[in-house]
């Protein structure tokens, strides 16, 4: 996968963008592990993903769901045994 971010919010530590080959947007933010940092994608439709870029009180509030994971079904690539947390 081929992850392209298209919107970058560096206070709330959130992305917007594309998967290339699929075509699928997504929000993504950082998480570690403690052993490695890296990022969690979650899959949006291009609705959402049109009105994040507008709507920062919107955004957040999807953004900080995921965190909890409350939305793990949209986990574009699902994490292995060791999950790290939202930073």
């Amino acid at each position: 996968m081929t992850f392209s971010n298209t919107y970058v919010n560096r206070e709330e530590m959130f992305s917007l963008g594309v998967e290339e080959t699929s075509g699928q947007f997504y929000v993504s933010f950082p998480v570690s592990s403690g052993f490695v940092d890296y990022a969690e994608y979650y899959a949006i439709d291009q609705q959402m993903f049109e009105r994040f870029q507008h709507d920062l009180a919107s955004a957040v509030q999807f953004v900080n769901r995921c965190r909890r994971r409350e939305l793990d079904e949209l986990l574009m690539q699902k994490p292995g045994s060791n999950r790290g947390s939202a930073i």
